[in-house]
Protein backbone atom coordinates (compact mmCIF):
# COMPACT_ATOMS: atom_id res chain seq x y z
CA UNK A 1 0.00 0.00 0.00
CA UNK A 2 1.57 3.70 -1.13
CA UNK A 3 1.62 6.45 1.02
CA UNK A 4 1.25 9.61 -0.01
CA UNK A 5 5.13 11.87 0.09
CA UNK A 6 5.12 14.58 2.90
CA UNK A 7 5.70 17.96 1.75
CA UNK A 8 8.52 19.93 2.70
CA UNK A 9 7.64 22.98 4.65
CA UNK A 10 10.00 25.43 4.54
CA UNK A 11 9.66 28.53 6.92
CA UNK A 12 11.00 31.27 4.92
CA UNK A 13 8.82 31.60 1.76
CA UNK A 14 5.96 32.17 4.03
CA UNK A 15 7.43 34.83 6.26
CA UNK A 16 6.13 37.60 4.19
CA UNK A 17 2.84 36.61 3.81
CA UNK A 18 2.59 35.58 7.66
CA UNK A 19 3.43 38.89 8.59
CA UNK A 20 0.99 40.68 7.03
CA UNK A 21 -1.72 38.15 8.51
CA UNK A 22 -0.05 38.87 11.64
CA UNK A 23 -1.15 42.43 10.98
CA UNK A 24 -4.79 41.04 10.34
CA UNK A 25 -4.88 39.21 13.56
CA UNK A 26 -3.31 42.01 15.40
CA UNK A 27 -6.39 44.56 13.62
CA UNK A 28 -9.02 41.68 14.85
CA UNK A 29 -7.74 41.36 18.43
CA UNK A 30 -6.15 44.77 19.27
CA UNK A 31 -9.18 46.61 18.75
CA UNK A 32 -10.83 46.35 21.53
CA UNK A 33 -7.59 48.23 23.45
CA UNK A 34 -5.50 49.54 21.00
CA UNK A 35 -6.80 52.86 18.98
CA UNK A 36 -7.48 52.67 15.60
CA UNK A 37 -4.82 54.78 14.45
CA UNK A 38 -2.53 52.92 16.10
CA UNK A 39 -3.17 49.72 14.24
CA UNK A 40 -3.16 51.86 10.76
CA UNK A 41 0.38 52.18 11.99
CA UNK A 42 1.39 48.99 13.31
CA UNK A 43 0.15 47.64 10.34
CA UNK A 44 2.06 50.24 7.81
CA UNK A 45 5.20 49.14 9.61
CA UNK A 46 3.99 45.31 8.74
CA UNK A 47 3.86 45.95 5.62
CA UNK A 48 7.42 47.24 5.23
CA UNK A 49 8.85 44.24 7.41
CA UNK A 50 7.12 42.05 4.84
CA UNK A 51 8.90 43.58 2.09
CA UNK A 52 12.17 43.43 3.25
CA UNK A 53 11.20 39.76 4.12
CA UNK A 54 11.07 39.32 0.46
CA UNK A 55 13.77 41.64 -0.41
CA UNK A 56 15.71 38.94 1.51
CA UNK A 57 14.49 36.06 -0.92
CA UNK A 58 15.73 37.73 -3.93
CA UNK A 59 17.52 35.03 -6.31
CA UNK A 60 16.67 32.20 -3.66
CA UNK A 61 14.30 30.44 -5.90
CA UNK A 62 12.81 29.51 -2.14
CA UNK A 63 9.52 27.52 -1.96
CA UNK A 64 7.55 25.85 0.12
CA UNK A 65 5.03 22.78 0.70
CA UNK A 66 6.70 20.72 -1.97
CA UNK A 67 6.88 17.35 -3.80
CA UNK A 68 9.45 15.35 -4.84
CA UNK A 69 8.37 12.69 -7.39
CA UNK A 70 10.89 10.31 -8.96
CA UNK A 71 10.86 9.92 -12.98
CA UNK A 72 10.98 6.40 -14.88
CA UNK A 73 14.18 7.69 -16.30
CA UNK A 74 15.31 8.56 -12.48
CA UNK A 75 15.36 12.16 -12.09
CA UNK A 76 13.41 13.76 -9.61
CA UNK A 77 10.97 16.79 -10.16
CA UNK A 78 10.19 19.00 -7.58
CA UNK A 79 6.23 20.51 -7.36
CA UNK A 80 5.81 23.34 -4.86
CA UNK A 81 2.03 24.77 -3.74
CA UNK A 82 4.13 27.72 -2.57
CA UNK A 83 7.02 29.50 -4.76
CA UNK A 84 9.26 32.68 -3.75
CA UNK A 85 10.11 33.20 -6.86
CA UNK A 86 11.06 36.11 -8.42
CA UNK A 87 8.69 36.62 -10.17
CA UNK A 88 6.61 36.47 -7.06
CA UNK A 89 8.49 38.85 -5.05
CA UNK A 90 8.35 41.23 -8.18
CA UNK A 91 4.76 41.24 -7.66
CA UNK A 92 3.95 40.99 -4.35
CA UNK A 93 6.32 43.94 -4.08
CA UNK A 94 3.74 45.55 -6.09
CA UNK A 95 0.73 44.65 -3.82
CA UNK A 96 2.90 46.03 -0.74
CA UNK A 97 3.03 49.26 -2.25
CA UNK A 98 -0.20 49.67 -2.99
CA UNK A 99 -1.33 48.66 0.39
CA UNK A 100 0.96 51.04 1.96
CA UNK A 101 -0.56 53.78 -0.27
CA UNK A 102 -4.17 52.94 1.21
CA UNK A 103 -3.01 52.54 5.00
CA UNK A 104 -1.61 56.15 4.68
CA UNK A 105 -4.33 57.71 2.64
CA UNK A 106 -6.55 56.06 5.34
CA UNK A 107 -4.94 57.55 8.47
CA UNK A 108 -6.00 61.25 7.19
CA UNK A 109 -9.72 60.34 5.57
CA UNK A 110 -10.79 57.34 7.69
CA UNK A 111 -12.55 59.69 10.04
CA UNK A 112 -14.64 61.75 7.64
CA UNK A 113 -15.13 58.59 5.69
CA UNK A 114 -16.82 56.81 8.14
CA UNK A 115 -14.68 53.56 8.47
CA UNK A 116 -12.54 54.69 11.54
CA UNK A 117 -12.73 51.44 13.03
CA UNK A 118 -10.11 48.42 13.79
CA UNK A 119 -12.64 46.34 11.23
CA UNK A 120 -11.43 48.45 8.44
CA UNK A 121 -7.52 47.75 8.89
CA UNK A 122 -8.61 43.97 9.43
CA UNK A 123 -10.42 43.47 6.56
CA UNK A 124 -7.52 45.46 4.52
CA UNK A 125 -4.77 43.13 5.86
CA UNK A 126 -6.95 40.01 5.40
CA UNK A 127 -7.31 41.09 2.21
CA UNK A 128 -3.63 41.67 1.39
CA UNK A 129 -3.15 38.23 2.55
CA UNK A 130 -5.20 37.03 0.07
CA UNK A 131 -3.65 39.03 -2.70
CA UNK A 132 0.43 37.84 -1.60
CA UNK A 133 -1.08 34.46 -1.76
CA UNK A 134 -2.22 34.33 -5.13
CA UNK A 135 1.46 35.90 -6.42
CA UNK A 136 3.18 33.19 -4.54
CA UNK A 137 1.16 30.50 -5.47
CA UNK A 138 2.54 26.93 -6.90
CA UNK A 139 -0.98 25.67 -8.02
CA UNK A 140 -4.93 26.11 -8.11
CA UNK A 141 -5.95 25.44 -4.95
CA UNK A 142 -3.52 27.85 -3.47
CA UNK A 143 -4.55 30.78 -5.88
CA UNK A 144 -7.83 29.81 -5.47
CA UNK A 145 -7.55 30.32 -1.84
CA UNK A 146 -5.92 33.53 -1.61
CA UNK A 147 -8.32 34.63 -4.39
CA UNK A 148 -11.13 33.62 -2.22
CA UNK A 149 -9.73 35.84 0.59
CA UNK A 150 -8.84 38.73 -1.32
CA UNK A 151 -12.32 38.86 -2.66
CA UNK A 152 -14.46 38.37 0.71
CA UNK A 153 -12.35 41.11 2.62
CA UNK A 154 -13.06 43.28 0.12
CA UNK A 155 -16.95 42.76 -0.18
CA UNK A 156 -16.56 43.44 3.48
CA UNK A 157 -14.45 46.65 2.90
CA UNK A 158 -16.90 48.05 0.01
CA UNK A 159 -19.90 48.23 2.27
CA UNK A 160 -18.21 49.30 5.54
CA UNK A 161 -19.15 52.98 4.92
CA UNK A 162 -22.74 53.65 6.83
CA UNK A 163 -24.22 55.07 3.63
CA UNK A 164 -27.11 53.52 0.85
CA UNK A 165 -24.52 53.99 -1.79
CA UNK A 166 -21.66 51.72 0.12
CA UNK A 167 -24.44 49.07 1.09
CA UNK A 168 -25.28 49.03 -2.87
CA UNK A 169 -22.16 48.77 -4.03
CA UNK A 170 -21.05 46.10 -1.52
CA UNK A 171 -23.90 43.82 -2.20
CA UNK A 172 -23.31 44.24 -6.12
CA UNK A 173 -19.87 43.49 -5.59
CA UNK A 174 -20.28 40.34 -3.82
CA UNK A 175 -23.11 39.22 -5.75
CA UNK A 176 -21.59 39.58 -8.97
CA UNK A 177 -18.31 38.37 -7.67
CA UNK A 178 -19.88 35.12 -6.20
CA UNK A 179 -20.78 34.47 -9.98
CA UNK A 180 -17.38 35.55 -11.28
CA UNK A 181 -15.67 33.24 -8.77
CA UNK A 182 -18.30 30.11 -9.28
CA UNK A 183 -17.04 30.36 -12.90
CA UNK A 184 -13.18 30.20 -11.76
CA UNK A 185 -14.04 27.12 -9.78
CA UNK A 186 -15.86 25.56 -12.49
CA UNK A 187 -13.02 26.28 -15.11
CA UNK A 188 -10.38 24.78 -12.54
CA UNK A 189 -11.97 21.40 -12.38
CA UNK A 190 -12.37 21.16 -15.69
CA UNK A 191 -8.43 22.03 -16.08
CA UNK A 192 -7.80 19.44 -13.62
CA UNK A 193 -9.57 16.82 -15.37
CA UNK A 194 -8.02 17.65 -18.75
CA UNK A 195 -4.49 17.44 -16.94
CA UNK A 196 -4.77 15.64 -13.99
CA UNK A 197 -3.24 18.24 -12.11
CA UNK A 198 -3.51 21.68 -10.35
CA UNK A 199 0.03 22.32 -9.94
CA UNK A 200 1.32 24.86 -12.55
CA UNK A 201 4.83 23.19 -13.04
CA UNK A 202 3.18 19.92 -13.71
CA UNK A 203 0.37 21.36 -16.07
CA UNK A 204 3.03 22.73 -18.01
CA UNK A 205 4.80 19.86 -18.16
CA UNK A 206 2.23 17.43 -19.47
CA UNK A 207 0.60 19.90 -21.85
CA UNK A 208 4.31 20.73 -23.62
CA UNK A 209 4.72 16.72 -23.26
CA UNK A 210 0.97 16.37 -25.57
CA UNK A 211 1.79 19.12 -27.68
CA UNK A 212 -0.85 20.76 -25.97
CA UNK A 213 -3.90 21.10 -28.22
CA UNK A 214 -3.09 17.01 -28.86
CA UNK A 215 -4.37 16.17 -25.72
CA UNK A 216 -7.13 13.87 -25.70
CA UNK A 217 -8.81 16.07 -23.50
CA UNK A 218 -9.05 18.61 -25.68
CA UNK A 219 -13.31 19.68 -25.16
CA UNK A 220 -12.35 19.77 -21.88
CA UNK A 221 -9.17 21.53 -21.70
CA UNK A 222 -10.69 24.40 -23.91
CA UNK A 223 -13.94 25.17 -21.84
CA UNK A 224 -11.95 24.67 -18.47
CA UNK A 225 -9.41 27.78 -19.81
CA UNK A 226 -12.63 30.13 -21.14
CA UNK A 227 -14.07 29.76 -17.86
CA UNK A 228 -11.27 30.27 -16.18
CA UNK A 229 -10.34 33.35 -17.99
CA UNK A 230 -13.98 34.63 -17.50
CA UNK A 231 -13.48 34.13 -13.88
CA UNK A 232 -10.05 36.05 -14.14
CA UNK A 233 -11.93 38.66 -16.20
CA UNK A 234 -14.28 39.52 -13.40
CA UNK A 235 -11.65 40.27 -11.42
CA UNK A 236 -9.40 42.72 -13.43
CA UNK A 237 -12.80 44.15 -15.05
CA UNK A 238 -12.43 42.90 -18.22
CA UNK A 239 -15.49 44.17 -20.70
CA UNK A 240 -18.46 42.84 -20.26
CA UNK A 241 -17.70 41.56 -16.62
CA UNK A 242 -16.67 45.35 -15.96
CA UNK A 243 -20.48 46.36 -15.00
CA UNK A 244 -19.22 46.39 -11.63
CA UNK A 245 -16.69 48.64 -11.44
CA UNK A 246 -17.82 52.04 -11.65
CA UNK A 247 -20.52 51.33 -9.25
CA UNK A 248 -18.39 50.14 -6.73
CA UNK A 249 -15.40 52.44 -6.85
CA UNK A 250 -17.54 55.68 -7.06
CA UNK A 251 -19.98 53.92 -3.86
CA UNK A 252 -17.09 52.92 -1.76
CA UNK A 253 -14.80 54.94 0.89
CA UNK A 254 -12.46 56.56 -1.42
CA UNK A 255 -9.47 54.46 0.44
CA UNK A 256 -11.40 51.59 -0.30
CA UNK A 257 -11.57 52.78 -3.98
CA UNK A 258 -7.70 53.08 -4.31
CA UNK A 259 -7.01 49.32 -2.91
CA UNK A 260 -9.23 47.78 -5.33
CA UNK A 261 -8.19 49.70 -8.15
CA UNK A 262 -4.55 49.13 -7.80
CA UNK A 263 -3.77 46.03 -5.31
CA UNK A 264 -6.77 43.97 -6.26
CA UNK A 265 -6.19 44.26 -9.77
CA UNK A 266 -2.25 43.61 -9.13
CA UNK A 267 -2.75 39.98 -7.38
CA UNK A 268 -5.86 39.27 -9.96
CA UNK A 269 -2.90 39.76 -13.15
CA UNK A 270 -0.84 38.21 -10.71
CA UNK A 271 -2.59 34.81 -10.90
CA UNK A 272 -3.30 35.23 -14.85
CA UNK A 273 0.07 35.54 -15.22
CA UNK A 274 1.01 32.33 -13.36
CA UNK A 275 -2.15 30.46 -14.80
CA UNK A 276 -1.89 31.61 -18.80
CA UNK A 277 1.50 32.71 -19.02
CA UNK A 278 2.72 29.73 -17.21
CA UNK A 279 0.57 26.58 -16.92
CA UNK A 280 -1.14 27.05 -20.19
CA UNK A 281 1.31 28.73 -22.03
CA UNK A 282 1.62 25.73 -24.50
CA UNK A 283 -1.58 25.63 -25.04
CA UNK A 284 -3.11 29.21 -25.80
CA UNK A 285 -6.98 27.99 -26.69
CA UNK A 286 -7.56 31.31 -24.90
CA UNK A 287 -6.06 33.88 -26.59
CA UNK A 288 -8.72 34.27 -29.20
CA UNK A 289 -11.04 34.78 -26.68
CA UNK A 290 -8.52 36.88 -24.52
CA UNK A 291 -8.02 39.48 -27.91
CA UNK A 292 -11.70 39.94 -28.10
CA UNK A 293 -12.54 40.62 -24.61
CA UNK A 294 -9.59 43.13 -24.48
CA UNK A 295 -10.70 44.81 -27.77
CA UNK A 296 -14.29 44.85 -26.26
CA UNK A 297 -12.55 46.63 -23.24
CA UNK A 298 -10.80 49.46 -25.08
CA UNK A 299 -13.50 50.58 -26.65
CA UNK A 300 -16.18 50.69 -23.63
CA UNK A 301 -13.82 51.60 -20.84
CA UNK A 302 -12.66 55.24 -22.89
CA UNK A 303 -16.07 55.60 -24.75
CA UNK A 304 -17.71 55.35 -21.43
CA UNK A 305 -14.70 57.55 -19.50
CA UNK A 306 -15.56 60.13 -21.99
CA UNK A 307 -19.23 60.94 -20.84
CA UNK A 308 -18.54 61.05 -16.95
CA UNK A 309 -19.34 63.70 -15.03
CA UNK A 310 -18.47 62.42 -11.92
CA UNK A 311 -14.53 62.33 -11.12
CA UNK A 312 -14.51 58.95 -9.23
CA UNK A 313 -16.67 57.20 -12.06
CA UNK A 314 -14.39 58.51 -14.82
CA UNK A 315 -11.47 57.21 -12.80
CA UNK A 316 -13.43 53.77 -12.28
CA UNK A 317 -13.45 53.73 -16.34
CA UNK A 318 -10.28 54.87 -16.47
CA UNK A 319 -9.34 51.51 -15.07
CA UNK A 320 -11.07 49.39 -17.20
CA UNK A 321 -9.47 51.02 -20.21
CA UNK A 322 -6.18 50.40 -18.46
CA UNK A 323 -7.32 46.61 -17.67
CA UNK A 324 -7.09 46.37 -21.58
CA UNK A 325 -3.57 47.94 -22.05
CA UNK A 326 -2.25 45.42 -19.37
CA UNK A 327 -4.05 42.53 -20.53
CA UNK A 328 -2.25 42.86 -24.03
CA UNK A 329 1.12 41.93 -22.38
CA UNK A 330 -0.62 38.24 -21.65
CA UNK A 331 -0.93 37.74 -25.42
CA UNK A 332 2.81 37.82 -25.57
CA UNK A 333 5.84 35.39 -24.54
CA UNK A 334 6.35 35.16 -20.93
CA UNK A 335 9.78 36.37 -21.25
CA UNK A 336 8.59 39.78 -23.40
CA UNK A 337 5.10 39.97 -21.28
CA UNK A 338 6.17 39.43 -18.30
CA UNK A 339 8.42 42.60 -17.85
CA UNK A 340 5.89 44.47 -19.76
CA UNK A 341 3.38 43.44 -17.30
CA UNK A 342 5.35 43.77 -14.21
CA UNK A 343 6.74 47.36 -14.79
CA UNK A 344 2.69 48.47 -15.90
CA UNK A 345 1.23 47.35 -12.76
CA UNK A 346 3.51 49.25 -10.66
CA UNK A 347 3.43 51.94 -12.85
CA UNK A 348 -0.53 51.91 -12.65
CA UNK A 349 -0.53 51.52 -8.94
CA UNK A 350 1.66 55.03 -8.12
CA UNK A 351 -0.43 56.59 -10.36
CA UNK A 352 -3.94 55.74 -9.97
CA UNK A 353 -3.25 55.90 -6.12
CA UNK A 354 -1.79 59.36 -6.31
CA UNK A 355 -4.68 60.72 -7.89
CA UNK A 356 -7.21 58.82 -5.57
CA UNK A 357 -5.26 59.92 -2.39
CA UNK A 358 -6.06 63.38 -3.84
CA UNK A 359 -9.63 63.21 -4.23
CA UNK A 360 -10.02 61.65 -0.90
CA UNK A 361 -8.05 64.39 0.37
CA UNK A 362 -10.31 67.00 -1.17
CA UNK A 363 -13.59 65.37 -1.67
CA UNK A 364 -16.66 67.18 0.67
CA UNK A 365 -18.74 63.78 0.04
CA UNK A 366 -17.72 60.11 -0.42
CA UNK A 367 -19.01 60.80 -3.63
CA UNK A 368 -16.64 61.76 -4.97
CA UNK A 369 -15.74 65.19 -6.98
CA UNK A 370 -17.62 66.62 -9.82
CA UNK A 371 -15.58 67.29 -13.23
CA UNK A 372 -16.89 70.59 -13.26
CA UNK A 373 -15.74 71.25 -9.40
CA UNK A 374 -12.66 71.08 -11.17
CA UNK A 375 -12.24 74.35 -12.44
CA UNK A 376 -9.99 77.05 -10.70
CA UNK A 377 -8.25 73.68 -7.87
CA UNK A 378 -5.48 75.17 -9.41
CA UNK A 379 -5.81 78.67 -7.18
CA UNK A 380 -6.87 76.83 -4.04
CA UNK A 381 -4.75 73.96 -4.50
CA UNK A 382 -1.96 74.55 -6.21
CA UNK A 383 0.14 71.59 -4.30
CA UNK A 384 -2.32 68.80 -5.08
CA UNK A 385 -3.64 70.07 -8.50
CA UNK A 386 -0.42 70.14 -9.88
CA UNK A 387 0.12 66.57 -8.53
CA UNK A 388 -3.29 65.65 -10.40
CA UNK A 389 -2.48 67.23 -13.53
CA UNK A 390 0.92 64.79 -13.39
CA UNK A 391 -1.08 62.03 -12.89
CA UNK A 392 -3.61 62.39 -15.25
CA UNK A 393 -0.86 62.89 -17.89
CA UNK A 394 0.62 59.35 -17.05
CA UNK A 395 -2.39 57.98 -17.32
CA UNK A 396 -2.85 59.68 -20.72
CA UNK A 397 0.49 58.09 -21.40
CA UNK A 398 1.83 61.21 -22.21
CA UNK A 399 6.06 61.49 -21.94
CA UNK A 400 7.86 62.46 -20.20
CA UNK A 401 5.92 59.91 -17.34
CA UNK A 402 6.23 56.43 -16.79
CA UNK A 403 3.01 55.83 -18.02
CA UNK A 404 3.72 56.64 -21.77
CA UNK A 405 6.40 53.66 -21.21
CA UNK A 406 4.06 51.38 -19.70
CA UNK A 407 1.54 51.72 -22.75
CA UNK A 408 4.60 51.91 -24.99
CA UNK A 409 5.94 48.69 -23.67
CA UNK A 410 2.35 47.01 -23.74
CA UNK A 411 1.65 48.06 -27.66
CA UNK A 412 5.72 46.95 -28.24
CA UNK A 413 5.01 43.16 -26.69
CA UNK A 414 1.93 42.72 -28.22
CA UNK A 415 2.80 43.81 -31.74
CA UNK A 416 6.06 41.62 -31.73
CA UNK A 417 3.91 38.79 -30.98
CA UNK A 418 1.58 39.61 -34.21
CA UNK A 419 -1.39 41.00 -32.87
CA UNK A 420 -0.91 44.15 -35.47
CA UNK A 421 -4.88 44.93 -35.34
CA UNK A 422 -5.37 44.99 -31.25
CA UNK A 423 -1.63 47.36 -31.47
CA UNK A 424 -3.34 49.48 -33.90
CA UNK A 425 -7.29 49.46 -31.61
CA UNK A 426 -4.78 50.39 -28.67
CA UNK A 427 -2.85 53.25 -29.84
CA UNK A 428 -6.31 54.89 -31.19
CA UNK A 429 -8.45 53.73 -28.16
CA UNK A 430 -5.13 55.33 -25.92
CA UNK A 431 -5.68 58.45 -27.92
CA UNK A 432 -8.94 58.95 -27.68
CA UNK A 433 -8.41 58.87 -23.83
CA UNK A 434 -6.21 62.63 -23.98
CA UNK A 435 -9.76 64.24 -24.35
CA UNK A 436 -10.86 63.01 -20.78
CA UNK A 437 -7.69 63.27 -19.06
CA UNK A 438 -6.98 66.35 -20.25
CA UNK A 439 -10.32 67.45 -19.49
CA UNK A 440 -9.95 67.90 -15.83
CA UNK A 441 -6.57 69.18 -16.00
CA UNK A 442 -7.47 72.15 -17.96
CA UNK A 443 -9.96 73.12 -15.91
CA UNK A 444 -8.29 73.00 -12.64
CA UNK A 445 -5.86 75.95 -14.26
CA UNK A 446 -9.15 77.72 -14.87
CA UNK A 447 -10.09 80.96 -13.26
CA UNK A 448 -12.89 80.21 -10.76
CA UNK A 449 -14.66 82.79 -8.45
CA UNK A 450 -17.38 80.32 -6.87
CA UNK A 451 -17.00 79.65 -3.51
CA UNK A 452 -14.36 76.75 -2.68
CA UNK A 453 -15.68 73.26 -3.00
CA UNK A 454 -13.36 71.05 -1.41
CA UNK A 455 -13.27 70.00 2.19
CA UNK A 456 -11.60 72.33 4.44
CA UNK A 457 -7.60 72.40 4.17
CA UNK A 458 -6.11 70.43 7.10
CA UNK A 459 -3.03 69.10 8.16
CA UNK A 460 -3.09 65.89 5.80
CA UNK A 461 1.10 64.68 6.16
CA UNK A 462 0.27 60.76 5.23
CA UNK A 463 -1.78 61.60 2.55
CA UNK A 464 0.44 63.89 1.37
CA UNK A 465 2.99 62.22 1.64
CA UNK A 466 1.60 59.13 -0.81
CA UNK A 467 1.04 62.14 -2.87
CA UNK A 468 4.59 63.13 -3.15
CA UNK A 469 5.81 59.58 -3.52
CA UNK A 470 3.24 58.18 -6.22
CA UNK A 471 4.17 61.65 -8.42
CA UNK A 472 7.97 61.74 -7.60
CA UNK A 473 8.45 57.92 -8.78
CA UNK A 474 6.06 58.24 -12.03
CA UNK A 475 8.36 61.06 -13.05
CA UNK A 476 12.08 59.34 -12.55
CA UNK A 477 10.88 55.96 -13.61
CA UNK A 478 9.33 57.80 -16.92
CA UNK A 479 12.79 59.72 -17.12
CA UNK A 480 14.71 56.98 -16.18
CA UNK A 481 12.67 53.55 -16.76
CA UNK A 482 15.49 51.29 -16.35
CA UNK A 483 15.40 51.83 -12.65
CA UNK A 484 12.46 49.46 -12.35
CA UNK A 485 12.31 47.79 -15.98
CA UNK A 486 15.98 47.16 -15.69
CA UNK A 487 14.93 44.25 -13.12
CA UNK A 488 12.48 43.03 -14.87
CA UNK A 489 14.02 42.23 -17.92
CA UNK A 490 16.08 39.38 -16.78
CA UNK A 491 14.37 36.71 -19.29
CA UNK A 492 15.37 33.70 -15.91
CA UNK A 493 12.40 35.45 -13.85
CA UNK A 494 9.49 34.43 -16.00
CA UNK A 495 11.12 31.02 -16.99
CA UNK A 496 9.96 29.73 -13.71
CA UNK A 497 6.42 31.20 -14.21
CA UNK A 498 5.70 27.35 -14.54
CA UNK A 499 8.20 26.02 -12.31
CA UNK A 500 10.81 25.57 -15.23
Amino acid sequence: MSTLPLPDIAFAPLLPILIVLAGALISTLGGFWLPRRALTLINAVLIVLSGVSMATLWNSGAQSFGFNIAQADGSVLTFASLRADNAALLLGGTVLVGSLLALLVSLDTAYRARVSFPEFDAMLMYSVTGCLLIAFSGDLIVMLIGLEIMSLSSYVLATLQDSRRAEESGLKYFLLGSAGSAILIYGIAMLYGATGSLNYAEMAGRLSALGGLETPNVGILVVGALLTLCGFAFKIALAPFHQWTPDVYSGAPTSVSLFLSTVVKVAAFAGMLRVFSGALVDSPVWSGVLQLLIAATLIIGNAAALFQLNFKRMLAYSAVAHTGFLAMTLLAPPAAGGPALTYYLLIYTLMTGAALAIVAALQRTEAGMEISDMRGLYYRHPGYAVALAICLASLAGLPPFAGFFGKFLAFKVAFEAGYVWLTVLAVAASVASLVYYLRPAMLMLMPDRTPAREYAHGQRPATTFTVVLGVVLVTVLGLLPNLWYGWLSDPGIWRVLAGR
